[in-house]
């Protein structure tokens, strides 16, 4: 008897958007569905067929907040891909830092129940175990790079 070890399970391919007003505000969502419906979250979502991840996070962002940026304004935070990350299965994002003016004014679109913009240091501490998904390890990383440039 030999022992099945192909992988069955199927990747998905996400983007997540870290999006910085003035300095010491990110962008967050309501998650309007679940997983963790009602929870916080950073922007973002699936990866279309044949779509770069640049332009999913860009059209991401824009669908769910309204807010629009190039492709050349991310910079890569990096990938989370840990197992377990996402309850629906093996998820793997790409994550993206941009920075905007602090006029930019954000409102939820088709893909979020509502928007805010919440100062860096309180996701960092007190929304740290109410964020979804690993979005607080998100933040973190993106926060860390963001301040040591």
């Amino acid at each position: 008897m030999t022992e099945n070890t192909e992988n069955t399970e199927k990747d998905h391919y996400t983007v997540d958007v870290v999006c910085i007003r003035g300095g010491n505000e990110v962008l967050l969502i309501e998650r309007g569905w679940p997983p963790y419906k009602g929870r916080l979250a950073l922007p973002g979502g699936s990866v279309d067929p044949g779509e770069k991840r640049r332009v999913a996070a860009v059209r991401e962002l824009g669908e769910e907040t309204g807010v629009r940026v190039t492709a050349e304004d991310l910079t890569r935070v990096g990938t989370f891909d840990a197992p377990g990350r996402d309850p629906r299965g093996r998820y793997i994002t790409r994550a993206y830092l941009v920075t905007v003016p602090s006029g930019t004014t954000a409102q939820a679109d088709t893909d979020a129940a509502a928007v805010q913009w919440v100062p860096v240091d309180a996701v960092l501490t007190d929304l740290a175990e109410n964020l979804a998904f690993d979005h607080h390890a998100i933040v973190t990383a993106a926060w860390q790079q963001l301040t040591t440039r």
